[in-house]
């Protein structure tokens, strides 16, 4: 895989906070290896000479500049089924990322990058594809602490107003937790933290890694895909409820490919590969303990 760094500044994407290992390598490598997959990709590139990423170099579980992330491992894949090579445009997210990334381009020069693996089904300044996963926020909180007999929403809001008083709940700003946590009287609980971090070493889970594995916090609510990943990182694991959304307050989100406008035929590669590929992208998120939500996804709006 190649690499390439730009340094300049877009309407910034940090959707993960609203927004593992390779346990399918072995499986996913057999069946790509085998003759009739390679032939599969043949004419599908449709004159690209690779599928060139942007992505965020430090921003697992989804993605990072060691290709460790599910949306390195599906990117891995769509590289299969096209019959290219797959090469990485690394941007922060919090510093304006759609401009600096998929729409940035130089005079006399190409973009560097033409798919984004991960952008929510609505996003309004690209072109989203079909989604192929829909999850949800989620609570994550240390096993043997005291709140073992939450299994769910409805068990944590039964615990009583004395138990929940006595909580630190961390969640990021500008996310549907903060209403959610006015809405039930929690907000004298909330430990809350910025949304955009510009500290060059931050990632979207050091408030569970440092914060809640430390003691500073009792509970996180975060968005899934991050909750379910880390808390696998301890043993034994940290325990991840899913948030259920509420009248007016929408927890789940469904997460396509998100391209340029006005490129329909890139959008028509895409999807025929989320058509095909259903069974392996669903292997690779539950390797990597993504929380899914059934059913018809949901659109957001910025």
């Amino acid at each position: 895989m190649t690499e390439a760094r730009l340094p300049i500044n877009t309407d910034r994407v940090d959707l993960r906070r609203l927004t593992a290992g390779a346990a399918l390598a072995c499986a996913t490598a057999a069946l790509l290896a085998t003759a009739p997959a390679v032939q599969a990709g043949e004419g599908k590139a449709g004159g690209r000479d690779a599928v060139r990423v942007c992505q965020d170099p430090n921003n697992l579980p989804f993605a990072n500049d060691k290709e460790q992330g599910f949306e390195n491992r599906i990117a891995e894949l769509l590289g299969k089924y096209l019959g290219v090579p797959v090469t990485y445009f690394n941007y922060p997210q919090r510093f304006v990322f759609i401009r600096n990334t998929l729409r940035y381009k130089l005079p006399g020069e190409d973009y560097p990058c033409d798919v984004i693996i991960g952008l929510p089904v609505g996003f309004d300044q690209v072109a989203v594809t079909k989604p192929y996963y829909r999850s949800t926020y989620a609570m994550i909180f240390a096993q043997g602490k005291g709140l073992d007999d939450v299994n769910s929403v409805d068990d944590f809001l039964a615990l009583g107003p004395e138990r929940l008083s006595k909580l630190r709940i961390g969640l990021y700003d500008k996310s549907p937790v903060s209403q959610w946590m006015d809405r039930h009287n929690l907000v004298d609980q909330g430990v809350p933290y910025q949304t955009i971090n510009v500290a060059m070493d931050h990632y979207v889970g050091d408030i569970i890694d440092k914060d809640l594995a430390g003691g500073k916090l009792d509970v996180a609510i975060v968005w899934g895909p991050v909750a379910g990943y880390y808390a696998s990182k301890f043993n034994p694991p940290m325990k991840v409820v899913p948030m259920k959304s509420e009248p007016g307050i929408q927890f789940d989100f469904a997460f396509g490919m998100g391209i340029r406008r006005g490129e329909p035929e890139w959008k028509a590669q895409l999807e025929g590969f989320l058509d095909t590929h259903e069974a392996e992208i669903a292997e690779i998120l539950k390797a990597y303990h993504v929380p899914l939500v059934e059913g018809e996804p949901k659109v957001v709006s910025n």
